[in-house]
């Protein structure tokens, strides 16, 4: 089974991500904050993280900068899902390690197309 670390600092995006992550048959942890998602990431690489731009602790650049310096930190594949949506924006996350970029507010369909362009899904998930 797949693992997803779910960071953002919103309870309803963790409690909706969740729901559709665990149809999808992965194994979900959450984290309000950059430095529990780079706890928990210390503990055990997740295979992807959905991450929140504006987070306490570590905002989502300073978390994936950490993150991609530690040990086994290249290999998660990251997903910025922010309401952060400006060109600058996107390409900072991008520079900084991010894989793909999701916009707030997101579904099912979003979130399992998004999935499936990063390569966890298959297309017809």
């Amino acid at each position: 089974m797949k693992q997803c670390l779910l960071a953002d600092d919103s309870a309803v995006i963790r409690k909706v991500a969740r729901r559709i992550l665990e149809d999808l048959d992965f194994d979900v942890l959450e984290a309000e904050d950059g430095r529990t998602a780079l706890d928990i990431c210390g503990e055990e690489m997740p295979d992807i993280i959905l991450l929140d731009w504006n987070m306490p602790e570590f905002d989502g650049v300073e978390f994936l900068k950490e993150l991609r310096r530690m040990e086994g930190g290249k290999q998660p594949k990251v997903v910025f899902c922010t309401t952060e949506n400006d060109v600058v924006t996107i390409a900072r996350a991008m520079r900084a390690g991010a894989n793909h970029h999701l916009m707030k507010p997101f579904d099912r369909a979003i979130l399992t197309a998004k999935l499936a362009e990063a390569g966890i899904l298959s297309p017809v998930s």
